[in-house]
């Protein structure tokens, strides 16, 4: 094998790009090590994370059931909920299962040291999730569900209505978090190349905050869910996910070829070709 040929079979896949990570902790500190394996700077900058709820009491009180062994499940619906869990120091016994919605909430669990016991082997949503849990738990089973404020009880409603004593419980509310004025320079000026939108909040916080992101820009949705919410919020979705996971969104991503190969500190004037897909073998 010569030289060249070497060098080019060792260049990785996102070599050159710079990729925002919307959400910080350790599930963004996993992305962000995921992007480097594969040559990527990843950008973190939260753009979203969660308020305390407004009933307190009713919070902590269930989690205090919790850690006692009262449920013998616990359902989490997103990320921020794994947040929330890890603030609190939550334990949850090794009695009691825990169902994730999709790969991405049990990443978030498992990177804090939770176990999961179910994830929907197809349809990533609360109404998967129930379905799931329901054909595997034809007794009547005592349930948590922790979920945002603005969530609609699709879960609770179905697991109730299949005989499942629920109780249902705020646990956050999720707000937005302003990126500094660098990172939203660099989203501006097209030092950013891709963005990964990982849920329906974070798509509203993208469009918020980023008034113009250049066309060269990946806007990259990590599920088909996902994508539906993102265009609602107004985004433009280059590239969907084929499976609610990281290693799909970022491989979704890899794809695509570079656009350009400018120093990221460099100024930049007049506007850049569309992203087009990578055609190499």
């Amino acid at each position: 094998m010569n030289t060249a040929a070497a060098q080019h079979q060792s260049v990785k896949p996102l070599t050159g790009w710079r990729v925002l990570v919307p959400r910080g902790g350790p599930w963004g500190d996993g992305v962000a090590a995921t992007l480097r394996r594969q040559g990527a700077t990843p950008v973190i900058a939260p753009l979203i994370n969660f308020a305390p709820t407004n009933d307190q009491a009713a919070l902590e009180q269930s989690l205090a059931d919790l850690a006692a062994g009262r449920f013998d499940w616990l359902t989490v619906t997103s990320a921020t909920t794994v947040d929330v869990l890890y603030a609190y120091r939550a334990v949850v016994p090794a009695s009691t299962k825990i169902a994730a919605v999709g790969e991405t909430t049990a990443a978030a669990l498992l990177a804090v040291g939770y176990h999961v016991d179910l994830v929907p082997d197809r349809d990533n949503s609360a109404a998967g999730m129930a379905e799931q849990m329901i054909s595997l738990e034809p007794q009547p089973r005592d349930i948590l569900t922790l979920r945002s404020e603005i969530a609609k009880p699709v879960l609770t409603r179905m697991l109730t209505d299949a005989g499942h004593r629920v109780r249902s419980v705020v646990a956050y509310r999720t707000v937005g978090v302003p990126v500094t004025d660098r990172i939203a320079e660099d989203v501006r000026s097209g030092r950013i190349n891709a963005i990964l939108v990982t849920s329906g909040s974070v798509a509203e916080q993208v469009h918020e905050q980023f008034a113009h992101i250049p066309a060269t820009t990946l806007i990259a949705a990590i599920g088909p869910r996902t994508a539906k919410d993102a265009r609602r919020a107004g985004l433009d979705v280059d590239v969907v996910a084929e499976a609610q996971t990281v290693d799909a969104l970022i491989d979704a991503v890899a794809k695509f070829s570079l656009p350009h190969a400018a120093d990221e500190f460099a100024p930049r004037t007049g506007a850049l070709p569309r992203l087009g897909m990578d055609t190499r073998g």
